[in-house]
């Protein structure tokens, strides 16, 4: 591999940890800040090596004060801590506006809700953004790999590069990594993997860096506020999606003001109050329903996923592994039947509890990671699994 490696800079302490330790194993670092869009920014050609003009559009970005209670990415502020960041350890830096590409990603964000799925924004940026526009950029400018500050590692496995958890468990990104392009997991490096988030910290602290103390990203980037029902109605306008909460029997027990406010497993929110807590089991669009039932009534033991991207090559037809089916679920004992090329049927050992269509499944044997797709068969309760 080339020395040369394209480095996402987020303005966050975790890539800018990565950017030290590529530095220290004297990699020829490129950092590339990718803007969604989302605000307007100045505008100028960025010059790569060699005179070739930018495709993506560069942004004169202003150095602003770094807000301390700014918790998301891709904003003036992060920019301007990641230029800091390069300038520092004299890397060079290109910020490019992606906003065709993250148009495409809340399209699927606004998509899924109104669809009644649960959507997972990271995941999608992570297959079309980071590990797609990042290495066709890394291809412009002649590097030959890519890095990133995710917690997970590219380990040799049986002769073959492998996607496995990060060293520390509570801040593995492993699962929304799983849906990458098997084809560059050589070409991709992450340097924070094999550290924990204290030894993270500590190192951007001895390295100089202010972003050393920077809360992590909590929100989605491109709804700071967190108010996903206010961005669904700014971005497709107030749908008309009001209806009725019914229990697993179909009797009425009040009206709701749309279904896209509401995900599997929600129990507060709902507006309606009841002698025992009540969750959300089931978001049915067609008949703008959303079901209301007890925790039990959220029990699965089996599922259905497609657009499974493998990260090994021939597994069997059957076979026995991890299966996990959201970023902060345990993986859990799972049989799997590979139904057809892209997609599983997953019977679990002991009952899941908040499955949600539109969600992540990603299939672990240990801590590597086989693949991963998406769950797309509506959940029955485990009782009425026959």
């Amino acid at each position: 591999m080339s020395r040369r490696i394209v480095l996402a800079m987020s303005g966050g302490v975790d890539s800018s940890a990565a950017a030290v330790l590529l530095k220290r194993q004297g990699f020829d670092v490129i950092g590339l800040f990718m803007r969604s869009g989302a605000t307007e920014e100045p505008r100028e050609v960025c010059r790569l090596p060699g005179g070739q003009e930018s495709t993506g559009g560069s942004i004169a970005l202003p150095i602003l004060p770094t807000k301390a209670n700014k918790q998301g990415c891709c904003s003036a502020s992060d920019a301007a801590d990641a230029r800091r960041v390069a300038d520092l350890l004299d890397i060079p830096f290109h910020a490019l506006n992606f906003a065709d590409a993250f148009g495409r990603i809340k399209d699927y964000f606004a998509d899924e809700y109104l669809a009644g799925r649960t959507p997972n924004p990271c995941v999608m940026c992570n297959n079309w953004l980071k590990f797609g526009k990042l290495w066709d950029f890394a291809v412009s400018v002649g590097a030959e790999g890519i890095a990133t500050g995710h917690y997970a590692r590219i380990e040799e496995r049986d002769g073959r590069p492998a996607l496995v958890r990060g060293h520390d468990r509570s801040k593995d990104q492993s699962y929304v990594l799983a849906g990458i392009n098997r084809g560059i997991l050589d070409r991709i490096l992450f340097p924070v993997g094999g550290y924990t988030k204290p030894q993270i910290r500590e190192l951007a602290a001895e390295a100089g860096l202010r972003v050393a103390t920077k809360p992590d990203s909590q929100e989605i980037c491109f709804i700071p506020d967190n108010d996903y029902v206010g961005f669904l109605e700014r971005y497709r306008g107030k749908p008309d999606t009001a209806g009725e909460f019914v229990d697993p029997s179909g009797r009425v027990l009040g009206r709701h003001p749309g279904y896209e406010q509401f995900t599997i497993g929600q129990r507060r929110g709902l507006g309606i109050t009841f002698g025992e807590p009540r969750f959300v089991i089931r978001i049915e669009p067609e008949t703008r329903r959303v079901v209301l039932g007890t925790h039990d009534d959220l029990a699965q033991t089996t599922l259905e996923a497609d657009g499974i991207s493998w990260l090994v090559e021939d597994l069997p037809t059957r076979f026995e592994c991890l299966a996990q089916i959201r970023y902060q679920h345990t993986a859990a004992p799972a049989s799997i039947e590979r139904i057809d090329a892209d997609r599983v049927r997953v019977q679990f050992t002991e009952p899941q509890f908040g499955v949600a269509p539109g969600q992540a499944l990603v299939l672990y044997e240990g801590d590597r990671v086989l693949g991963g797709g998406w769950i797309c068969q509506s959940p029955v309760p485990a009782n009425q699994n026959a």
